[in-house]
């Protein structure tokens, strides 16, 4: 979750949305994210809503954690309410962090249990957990897809020790195919590696290296995401005291070129700037649910929800969240409301990162005129023509999309 969200307007304590809001509930997809805020250290480059055991402070725990999820996923059900379509309207479950895996699998099975009774899960439901390499056993992994748990995201990283000493992430990154095979034996249909690229002194050997090693691995989906060095965390104190040197453009852009060059060539195609997969089958179709602007609850400290187009955010700290859902009151901190525009301008900021394309009839008159440029210079192509035309982002593209945004929201 963001460090700084927006100062927003105040959120009601029962969580009541507007009636514009909850109108065709279900008809854009219903999604549901938990964040679990816990990790055994803090990486230097995080600036996501996590707390070691050493900063939580009083009034929260890890143990008490599934518990207080459980009354926002049943908050939910009382805000939702008649809205709710018939059947079994959650298509997909994400559990991230953090590191959800340091809660007991029974505690994250608990979460699940209660957005089946509270929510209804669709039978063909896509649940995911994200974990870190050290923080799972076979049988943890066993005991978590009994519970129904579908897919798991391990947080490889890198398969270079010394650029996941900069990172400061703590696995052996021997371990990694294990728990890929022990995910696999588990019975889990799908397996993702998250991989960074751009640490300082990672050079492009390195890279290859750890695209090589998920590779070996046989996953069947990987995300790449280029480092960000954010404000405020450690990796941003050592850059600006000369101890590592700053990200470079051009070295995240070969970085990136070789990442799809060799993923690609695996079999596994782009569907999001940063993703790709062996197949529409293996795509995660949580991450799409955003990226299409669907519906989804954020249950959890610092959690951000979306509904109709209005979006809220969960007070950060574990023991304000705790507090609030034992006192009856909703944890949101702050909510805006999107009004038709806005919403239009993200359909653009997210769909042209998509390998579906961004449909043209999404731009104004003024976007529209300067897709022609776009595709002159190399960054995109049109696609489905006869259907009205979808912008597609070559490889170039991609790597400029930035630029791309810039050029068709003038």
């Amino acid at each position: 979750m963001p460090s700084a969200p927006p100062d927003g307007e105040p959120a009601p304590d029962d969580g009541a949305l507007p009636s514009s809001a909850l109108s065709g509930l279900g008809d854009r997809g219903l999604s549901v994210y938990v964040h679990v805020p816990f990790c055994s250290v803090r990486c230097g480059y995080c600036d996501f809503n996590t707390y070691t055991a050493d900063e939580l402070g009083p009034g929260a725990s890890r143990g008490d954690y599934a518990a207080a999820a459980v009354e926002e996923v049943r908050l939910a059900r009382r805000v939702l309410g008649d809205a709710l379509p018939a059947g079994d309207p959650v298509s997909t479950v994400f559990l991230g962090g953090g590191t959800p895996t340091l809660l007991s699998p029974g505690a994250l099975a608990s979460v699940l249990a209660a957005i089946d009774g509270e929510l209804g899960l669709a039978p063909d439901a896509e649940v995911t957990t994200e974990a870190n390499p050290d923080s799972v056993t076979p049988a943890d992994l066993a005991a978590l897809r009994e519970a129904g748990f579908t897919r798991i995201s391990f947080g490889m990283q890198s398969a270079v020790p010394h650029v996941l000493a900069v990172l400061d992430r703590t696995h052996d990154p021997a371990r990694v195919p294990d728990v890929v095979v022990w995910a696999r034996a588990a019975g889990f249909e799908h397996v993702s590696l998250d991989l960074i690229y751009g640490t300082p002194g990672e050079s492009l050997d390195d890279w290859a290296t750890s695209v090589d090693s998920a590779l070996a691995c046989g996953p069947d989906h990987v995300s790449a995401y280029s480092l960000v060095v954010e404000p405020g965390t450690a990796l941003a104190r050592r850059v600006r005291r000369g101890e590592v040197p700053a990200t470079d453009d051009d070295d995240l852009a070969d970085k990136y070129a070789l990442a799809d060059e060799r993923l690609t060539a695996a079999g596994l195609g782009w569907y999001e700037v940063s993703n790709w997969a062996l197949s529409p089958a293996d795509r995660c179709r949580h991450n799409l649910a955003y990226w299409r602007g669907a519906d989804w609850w954020g249950v959890g400290p610092g959690a951000h929800s979306h509904v109709g187009g209005v979006r809220w955010w969960n007070v950060k700290h574990p023991a304000a969240y705790a507090a609030r859902l034992a006192a009856g009151r909703s944890p949101a901190q702050a909510r805006e409301v999107l009004d038709d525009e806005t919403r239009r301008i993200e359909r653009v900021l997210l769909e042209v990162r998509l390998r579906e394309g961004l449909a043209l009839d999404v731009l104004d008159d003024a976007g529209r005129a300067a897709v022609p440029d776009v595709v002159a210079d190399g960054l995109g192509v049109v696609e489905d023509e006869a259907d009205g035309g979808r912008l597609v982002l070559t490889r170039r593209g991609r790597l400029l999309a930035d630029a791309v945004v810039r050029a068709v929201l003038p």
